[in-house]
């Protein structure tokens, strides 16, 4: 009925931005919230309390980017709407079952066990709707189908889906893994940080911040973690455009392919996310160079307000080669949808 869109974090003025917007809308009969990360003892979308609540804060340091802002905005709906009931909506739900050995570490047991070290994968709920649209348009059952789903946004990942479930993703223990991002390094040599600290002396904090903040795109090219920004100077010349452009290329087609190679076959591969949406650039040079698994380049270039209006659109040329989809990012309303399934409503 009404919507407020930011572009930044939630920060402290959040709680009378809410308040504004609703002093002006109905009265809503229940708030979903995006929360990142579940932890270990959440393993479901789920209501919640005092006691979901302190588990949330327990895990906010996984992904410190995301569930600290987030739990502000959870505080302030809950104090503000306090008959209303509040659902916690997971991105890490999605991979709730991935196989043990797609989610297992080889580290030592003790690391498993009591420290909890596990992949986790994220980008549950942009997943959850990107495949359900993605069956819709092929014509064919959830069940029934082997796809790469690749998320491209300020974070990125990709993620296998076999026959409905998710079997394996880029993303591990936090949203730090994986694939190249805007500001995020994605994975690193381990034994790089261990170098860094002891041969250079930097600090948990200094490396946190830099991978977190200043990696990624925005590292390599000195200028932008915006894919767009990318594009144009590159075409201008700027060769640390075009580095920063070649490395997140790279780092896309190695993540896709790694995911392929936990299916039997595969039936599609899905773009989404803003980068995944409305960079066709990068989409055509990710596939031109995957004809290992199929794909082919040569794709078709929908105009973004179509795909917006229409929520997807098949991209490849027909007989050319596996199916190439975009689906416009639906992650608002799959919450929607699983704050519904939570409430029976």
């Amino acid at each position: 009925m009404a919507d407020r869109d930011a572009s930044e974090p939630p920060g402290p003025a959040a709680a009378a931005e809410l308040r504004n917007f609703l002093s002006e809308v109905p009265s809503p009969a229940a708030v979903g919230h995006r929360i990142v990360h579940s932890g270990p003892h959440l393993t479901g979308h789920t209501l919640i309390d005092a006691r979901v609540r302190a588990l949330l804060a327990d895990v906010a340091d996984l992904a410190p980017l995301h569930v600290t802002p987030a739990l502000s905005v959870v505080d302030a709906a809950r104090e503000l709407l306090p008959d209303v009931p509040h659902v916690a909506c997971f991105d890490t739900v999605f991979h709730k079952d991935l196989p043990a050995q797609a989610r297992t570490y080889a580290v030592p047991e003790r690391w498993r066990a009591e420290y909890g070290l596990r992949r986790y994968g994220f980008h549950g709920l942009s997943y959850s709707w990107a495949l359900q649209r993605t069956a819709q348009a092929l014509g064919r059952p959830v069940d029934n189908l082997q796809v790469v789903l690749v998320h491209m946004g300020g974070g990125c990942s990709a993620c296998a889906v076999r026959n409905g479930r998710s079997v394996d993703t880029t993303m591990g223990l936090t949203p730090l893994e994986g694939l190249v991002m805007s500001r995020r390094s994605g994975s690193l040599d381990p034994g790089a940080l261990l170098w860094l600290q002891r041969r250079h002396g930097l600090s948990t904090d200094e490396l946190d911040d830099t991978l977190h903040r200043h990696s990624g795109l925005l590292g390599l090219s000195g200028t932008s973690g915006d894919t767009r920004d990318l594009v144009r100077a590159r075409a201008e010349g700027d060769a640390a455009a075009a580095l920063a452009l070649a490395t997140f290329t790279l780092s896309c087609r190695r993540g896709i392919a790694s995911m392929a190679a936990s299916l039997d076959r595969l039936d599609a591969l899905v773009f989404t996310g803003e980068i995944g949406e409305d960079q066709p650039e990068v989409r055509e040079e990710i596939c031109s160079a995957l004809t290992v698994l199929g794909v082919r380049g040569g794709l078709l270039v929908p105009e973004l307000e179509d795909l917006m209006r229409e929520g997807l659109r098949r991209i490849d040329q027909a007989g050319r080669g596996v199916p190439v989809l975009v689906v416009a990012t639906g992650e608002t309303q799959q919450i929607a949808a699983e704050t519904r399934r939570v409430l029976g409503m």
